[in-house]
């Protein structure tokens, strides 16, 4: 079977998170690399006048945007950028600010309806600051959240990838307080659904192995520490494997991880926020990716947010958004072949063997035949 996928190259959104933070460095620094141009094209939703600026702060004289009026007009061989934002607009390096919210929110908005409307193939989100962009039109706890909604599905997983592990977590953006609360086995179980399906279809893993840490210290230690393993993610895990899904748990997380246990799992479910993501970020923090998983688009992020107070200086490493754009467009790829070989599955045959025409077989079976 041939796969007949288009070779072009992807088209990749690029939301310019808050103005004020490291957005526009770590972009401008990832894009500068040669080699990008051979992997997707960029199409970057923020405005000339703030890239400027940014270049001027950070000293880097050799990298210019090609400014379009659209997403259909970006050349596939340079960095693109769509003005999205008023010319009198302020920026002001370190410093959270109401336009700063509403610089973000601008370009996020015009890259999802680009996104859901076909115009580009993948959305890579730099770093907002989750206060200052609250608005009438925007009530979320973050992009996850956000894109949720935008893309009217029930659920998503947010999926923290790298070489060393790929983790999710069961709940999200909430205060520790309210995790016990909000726990329950239907709710895992759409999270392992969720992940399996992603492994699957997102990385191309045919049969994943999850595994899935504990709510409690020690994983409840036979439920004197906590009943949450028993009573609500022991059944999670017995209906998913009823399903045919790998899955194994609950692991105490701090034995799991000490033990680099994580490492013979294809990825793994947390319980909350920071059980997930501590990890994660201790080990990856350079080359971490945030991915949703579950959207009807592709869309990552790097896994580190505004950092104030850095912006402007230079020292900001761009590897975790290289990183977030390379996974996005491997990603991408990884659906396209999932879905050509999904249309033309190899077909069935039955191979019929004559033992009566013993001239038609080959060596190989004449010869175990002559054995038995």
């Amino acid at each position: 079977m041939s796969l007949n996928m288009d070779k072009k190259l992807v088209v990749a959104g690029i939301s310019q998170g808050d103005i004020n933070g490291i957005g526009y460095e770590v972009i401008i620094k990832a894009l500068m690399d040669p080699g990008m141009a051979d992997i997707c094209t960029p199409v970057v939703y923020g405005s000339p006048k703030v890239a400027a600026y940014h270049r001027k702060a950070l000293n880097i004289n050799n990298f210019s945007f090609n400014n379009v009026r659209s997403a259909e007009e970006a050349n596939p061989r340079k960095a693109n950028l769509i003005n999205c934002l008023d010319d009198n607009i302020r920026v002001e390096l370190g410093k959270s600010s109401p336009q700063g919210g509403e610089a973000a929110l601008a370009s996020l908005e015009r890259a999802v309806s680009d996104i859901k409307n076909g115009r580009v193939d993948v959305l890579v989100t730099a770093p907002i600051d989750k206060k200052n962009i609250q608005s009438d039109k925007f009530r979320f706890n973050g992009h996850t959240e956000y894109l949720m909604s935008k893309a009217g599905v029930e659920d998503v997983l947010m999926f923290m990838v790298s070489e060393s592990m790929k983790i999710g977590v069961a709940t999200g953006h909430v205060p520790l307080s309210a995790v016990p609360g909000m726990l329950n086995t239907e709710l895992i179980l759409r999270k392992l659904r969720l992940m399996n399906r992603s492994l699957q279809y997102d990385f191309a893993v045919r049969k994943p192995r999850i595994a899935v840490l504990g709510l409690n210290p020690h994983a409840g230690d036979n439920s004197l520490l906590g009943t949450e393993e028993e009573e609500i993610i022991a059944p999670a895990l017995l209906q998913a494997q009823k399903e045919s899904m790998l899955v194994f748990g609950p692991f105490p997380a701090d034995g799991f991880f000490g033990a680099g246990l994580f490492v013979k799992y294809d990825a793994i479910l947390a319980m909350y926020h920071d059980q997930g993501l501590a990890p994660f970020k201790a080990i990856s923090f350079d080359t971490g990716v945030n991915f949703t998983a579950g959207l009807p688009f592709v869309r990552t992020s790097p896994a580190h947010g505004t950092a104030f107070q850095i912006a402007g200086k230079g020292e900001a490493s761009e590897s975790s958004f290289r990183h977030a754009l390379y996974l996005a467009c491997d990603i991408f790829r990884n659906r396209e072949m999932y879905n050509e070989i999904s249309r033309n599955p190899l077909r069935h045959q039955e191979i019929e063997i004559h033992t009566d025409r013993v001239d038609e077989l080959p060596p190989e079976i004449l010869n175990s035949e002559n054995q038995l």
